[in-house]
């Protein structure tokens, strides 16, 4: 038996994340249930696909990852369960929602889940609360082991897989671009795409300038220069700088201070941002 893992952009003010636990927990009472997070902005997919992405990584191979950010239910989307490389399974609508996993981790396999065979009993008339009544259900059964793999339905093309617009990060000499991809939501820190090693190829050192650019729908909207520092500690209360976050990738903020919120800067695939060496 593996872990579930519960996302969603359901919040916690009424009984819709209680009602998933229900549906698991009838499934098979001693399955290990565990919150991601259910407060992922209303309909927002990129900040769901990352999320799992921050997470999916340290968990147990096997545990099964439940995601409900889906504004599309009740259309004809598909409902799916993906096995990425690093084995594990993730349960979600297929609207863009694997797009970081997939990026940074890869998925190897993606199966449409049969919903004849995986669906709540008695559930067949609703048509709004997938994630309480194919997602749980389906999910819990994974993780119980009382289906298998091979079970959860037919075998998808990966490559027809809904994907979000997502560059690649690249280096061009002395400059390295990538996405913002999320906020450090609490304290305001920009979280870039940009991986510490791709970054350490224009050979950056502790304490050297570099100039920040962000970049919406290709325009030019901030840019600033700051220190390269190993933490917040490194630099005085209200100063500027980059560092690597505790996924491996560059970011910027201000110590103690929202750097989102001081520059109006949000997240997503019309976020563009770049890192150049100042020498």
């Amino acid at each position: 038996m593996h872990s579930l893992v519960l996302q969603s952009d359901f919040g916690l003010d009424d009984g819709a994340v209680a009602a998933m636990y229900g549906v698991a927990i009838d499934t098979k009472p001693d399955l290990r249930i565990f919150d991601l997070t259910h407060n992922i902005p209303p309909y927002d997919i990129w900040e769901g696909s990352y999320r799992l992405a921050q997470a999916i990584d340290y968990w147990p191979e096997g545990s099964v990852f439940v995601s409900v950010v889906d504004p599309g239910v009740g259309s004809d989307r598909l409902s799916v369960v993906a096995r990425t490389k690093t084995g594990h399974y993730v349960v979600t609508p297929d609207n863009g929602t694997l797009t970081h996993v997939d990026a940074i981790f890869g998925v190897e396999q993606l199966r449409e889940i049969d919903e004849h065979s995986n669906r709540r009993k008695g559930s067949e008339a609703s048509y709004t609360f997938h994630g309480r009544d194919i997602y749980a259900y389906t999910g819990a059964r994974l993780a119980a082991g009382i289906i298998n793999y091979e079970q959860v339905g037919r075998e998808l093309n990966v490559a027809d897989m809904v994907r979000l617009p997502w560059d690649k990060p690249y280096r061009d000499g002395d400059t390295v671009y990538g996405n913002i991809d999320a906020l450090d939501v609490r304290y305001g820190s920009l979280w870039t795409s940009i991986p510490r090693t791709l970054f350490n190829e224009i050979n950056p050192e502790f304490g050297e300038r570099f100039q920040l650019r962000v970049m919406h729908q290709g325009r030019v909207v901030h840019s600033n220069q700051m220190i390269y520092a190993p933490s917040f500690a490194a630099v005085e209360v209200g100063e500027s700088l980059i560092y690597v976050n505790s996924l491996d990738r560059m970011a910027a903020a201000i110590n103690r201070g929202s750097y989102a919120r001081a520059f109006n800067i949000d997240t997503g695939s019309a976020w563009h941002v770049s890192l150049t060496h100042v020498k």
